[in-house]
């Protein structure tokens, strides 16, 4: 009867251990599909025959690139046109809202697989990240508060201050003839702030794209355009340099289909008027 015992026991501890061993190996298979030492911290990809999910960052308010709408959700184009390529090419976006410099220093540190923030193409640029192809074609433009009669040109802006944003197009700008016209310049690093500051009269103009001061003033922001638009560079998505190859040509051509189907000119003329 003990030598049955004896056996009995014996049994169970061997049922005890492979049963401990199956549940430790549902944990290592789990580990192994972290994503690789070597690879873009923010991009995961998923169990097999999931979708591969990639990071974007963008800016908090750019419209009508990117803005929250009255529930909350991101839109504008560079939403619109993200997912919908993501749809096209078959992968997925996890959309982080930043702001822009943010989001470039995300970038930079691999925090993130991908920009996308009405971003213009430059040469300096092009030293640090890789960049799609053009989708978009802006230029920069002067804006002051509405009710604000004697600003009209560059000449009037002498001994005054200028609002800027941060590591745009429209700063670089500023920078380049703030000397000729003899003004001086303030940041900031979201366009809303830059406008009220302008409305508030701390500034007496701010410089800004195109697309986005022109959709601001058609939704009532209180400003108002006085310069004809000065060339500019074209927007881009961007990715690490070196890195992330495989999705700048997802995105080139998903850009590619959406223009031969029709949905990228729809959603330009969702968000700006013809």
């Amino acid at each position: 009867m003990k030598k049955f015992k004896t056996l009995a026991a014996g049994a169970l501890a061997l049922a005890m251990v492979f049963s401990l061993a199956a549940c430790g190996s549902t944990g290592s298979s789990s580990a192994a599909q972290s994503t690789p030492a070597g690879s873009t911290a923010a991009s995961s990809t998923a169990a097999q025959g999931e979708k591969k999910t990639y990071i974007i960052a963008t800016d908090t308010t750019f419209a009508p690139f990117e803005f929250e709408d009255e529930s909350g959700n991101k839109v504008g184009i560079d939403m619109d046109l993200i997912k919908a390529i993501a749809a096209d090419q078959g992968f997925e976006v996890e959309i982080q809202a930043l702001g822009f410099n943010a989001a470039l220093q995300a970038l930079q540190s691999d925090q993130c697989d991908g920009v996308i923030a009405g971003m213009s193409i430059t040469d300096a640029r092009k030293e640090t990240f890789d960049f799609s192809q053009p989708y978009f074609d802006s230029g920069v433009v002067m804006g002051i508060a509405k009710d604000n009669d004697t600003v009209k040109s560059y000449e009037d802006l002498k001994g005054k201050t200028v609002a800027v944003k941060t590591g745009t197009e429209g700063a670089d700008f500023a920078e380049s003839i703030k000397d000729q016209y003899g003004f001086t310049m303030t940041y900031f690093d979201e366009s809303a702030n830059m406008y009220e500051d302008v409305k508030a009269g701390n500034s007496v103009a701010c410089f800004e794209d195109y697309p986005v001061l022109g959709y601001g003033v058609s939704q009532n922001n209180g400003l108002k355009i006085v310069t004809e638009k000065e060339q500019g560079s074209s927007y881009g998505f961007a990715v690490n340099k070196g890195k992330n190859a495989e999705l700048l040509a997802m995105f080139n051509k998903g850009l590619e289909d959406l223009k031969a189907n029709g949905k990228y000119q729809e959603i330009l003329d969702t968000y700006i008027a013809k």
